[in-house]
């Protein structure tokens, strides 16, 4: 068995072995004579339709100075592209990473592959790696279903998961945009994700959102927290219906607050007087708020003194309509007395 350098060790040259041909069968993989070779760097090029979308840079660096240390110890996976160029299949990372660390040349994998078959390979290369985010991970198979017009069973058994699993992964696809990105960074799990999707209002989904990450809460947490939330939305429901139709005006004004501010408000009403609560859940979410509430106070107090302005124009010309009348009826009556001195 043929032996070839890469990147300072000796690799032995082999086929695919069962990960990718088990998948997909001998026929989806066409390698050309040469199981891999070195190619330029600048050959090579992304492909837009990749799964992984973020690249932590601090993990590039690290992953630039092994390959420094050790070279490129497993061959990136390319086709020829219709410009000439290499696209990447999988191993972008590797691919960030040897340009950081300064190489001109890979050791890349060359195969044949339309466009369905790459996503596909890409998709199980990152998932076998586990290099996707479960955010990642569920556009991939969206992309797989809409594109390619799978199935969740057909996807399942590409990617060798359960239906269920895949089923779990793609309602993080029903996140609100705050919440997708938190999955995305890292700083809330997919697990915790899940159980908010849970809570109907989004604006209640992101203000427990981030109570999760501030506290970092365990995914049974976040899911105790959801049951408590929906008791109370219960709650707050039955004591509406008691009511029929009379307006519970302190309930109104603490949802209208909670949706124009994006957290837990709370009003506690007493005898003549009460207090408003509401949630911040660090320093700088104390900041943003408090600049939120000084700019509404202001604007209000705008809003004022435009109010006394118009008022006072309307005083005005009220005063010069007075005076008017006043000089209308004087020369009425100057007139009358004349007529009387003529008769």
């Amino acid at each position: 068995m043929k032996k070839q350098l890469i990147g300072g060790r000796i690799l032995k040259k082999k086929g695919l072995g069962t990960g990718l041909g088990a998948l997909f069968g001998d026929a989806a993989i066409e390698p050309t004579p040469s199981d891999f070779e070195y190619l330029p760097l600048h050959r090579i090029e992304p492909r837009q339709e990749q799964p992984r979308t973020v690249f932590e840079q601090d993990r590039i660096d690290e992953l630039a100075d092994s390959i420094r240390e050790h070279g490129v110890l497993s061959p990136l996976m390319v086709r020829l592209g219709e410009n000439g160029y290499y696209q990447i299949i999988a191993g972008e990372r590797r691919w960030r990473a040897s340009r950081v660390a300064g190489l001109k040349e890979v050791p890349a994998r060359i195969v044949v592959a339309d466009d369905k078959r790459a996503l596909e390979l890409a998709m199980v290369e990152n998932l076998q790696r586990e290099d996707l985010s479960p955010i990642e991970e569920a556009r991939g198979y969206r992309a797989l279903m809409e594109e390619f017009g799978m199935t969740q069973d057909e996807v399942a058994q590409r990617v060798s998961k359960s239906r269920p699993a895949v089923a779990n992964t793609l309602r993080l696809l029903s996140l609100p945009a705050e919440l997708t990105e938190l999955v995305l960074r890292g700083e809330l799990t997919a697990g915790s994700a899940r159980a908010l999707l849970g809570l109907k209002s989004e604006d209640t989904m992101r203000a427990a959102a981030r109570m999760a990450v501030h506290e970092g809460m365990s995914v049974r947490e976040v899911e105790s927290l959801v049951r408590k939330l929906d008791r109370e939305k219960i709650k707050e429901s039955k004591q509406s219906k008691q009511r029929g139709m009379k307006i519970d005006y302190l309930l109104d004004a603490k949802n209208r607050l909670t949706e124009a501010l994006g957290r837990r408000v709370l009003i506690k009403q007493g005898r003549g007087r009460g207090k408003i609560e509401i949630e911040y859940y660090d320093l700088e979410d104390f900041n943003v708020l408090f600049e939120e509430l000084i700019s509404k106070a202001q604007s209000g107090s705008g809003d004022n003194n435009d109010n006394d302005s118009n008022n006072d124009s309307d005083d005005d010309s009220n005063s010069d309509n007075d005076s008017n009348s006043d000089n209308g009826s004087n020369s009425d009556n100057d007139d009358d007395d004349g007529a009387k001195d003529n008769g």
